[in-house]
């Protein structure tokens, strides 16, 4: 499903150039479950950019179900982005005066307008039916983190990107997400990529990639 040949980034920084992503080669096959690791400035959410049509690389070659996306203009990522990529943040980023119903049909925005009926469906797959009425400030972080899933499989992607989805939770409230995600995985085949700095999160996926100074070091299979 998704292909990066030799993929590089730079930034400019004055007369010289930062270095973030160097010489990345790396396949995920439809319907894997992939935890991406490394310390801070490893290049982790570059790559995850990248692969969600966020951004795009300096050189290098990106294809995403077969087709070409490195070379396509920024209103044709944003197409790509809608109909085929579901994102998860770990700030949720949720609008704190419309309920949760309201903010997982934002998620409808690219994909012909608002569905009510398709968005309550969503809020069932994550168990928080009763709670579609309810703002993000009347909802746990855990919950609030549901909703943002629900936004994200509304319009069934076939991939889902996840930076970081129980950074923001008690361990208790994370493994719940984790579990979530896993099941979502597995009942439905939706290719899944994440960013943890949790071990036992990232042990949740059937391959771990481990990124440092912006090159791919290691990689298992969990």
């Amino acid at each position: 499903m998704i292909k990066l040949e030799n993929i590089t980034k730079t930034y400019p920084m004055g007369k010289r150039e930062l270095t973030v992503l160097s010489g990345i080669n790396l396949h995920i096959k439809q319907g894997e479950l992939v935890a991406i690791m490394g310390p801070s400035g490893s290049g982790k959410s570059t790559m995850l950019n990248l692969i969600g049509c966020l951004d795009k690389p300096t050189s290098g070659n990106y294809y995403l179900e077969d087709k070409e996306v490195s070379r396509l203009s920024g209103g044709e990522l944003a197409q790509v982005r809608g109909k085929k990529i579901g994102f998860i943040f770990q700030t949720f980023n949720l609008l704190p005066r419309l309920s949760a119903l309201a903010n997982v049909e934002l998620g409808m925005r690219y994909v012909g307008g608002s569905d009510r009926k398709k968005a309550t469906e969503a809020l069932v797959r994550v168990g928080l039916e009763e709670r579609a009425n309810h703002r993000p400030t009347e909802l746990s972080g855990g919950e609030q983190q549901r909703v943002a899933i629900a936004r994200a499989l509304v319009k069934n992607p076939p991939l889902l990107l996840a930076d970081e989805p129980t950074g923001n939770l008690d361990s208790k409230s994370g493994e719940g997400i984790i579990s979530m995600l896993t099941s979502l995985h597995a009942e439905q085949g939706i290719t899944v990529i994440m960013i943890t700095h949790d071990a036992n999160i990232a042990h949740h996926c059937q391959r771990i990639i481990h990124l440092k100074d912006g090159e791919i070091v290691t990689e298992e299979t969990a």
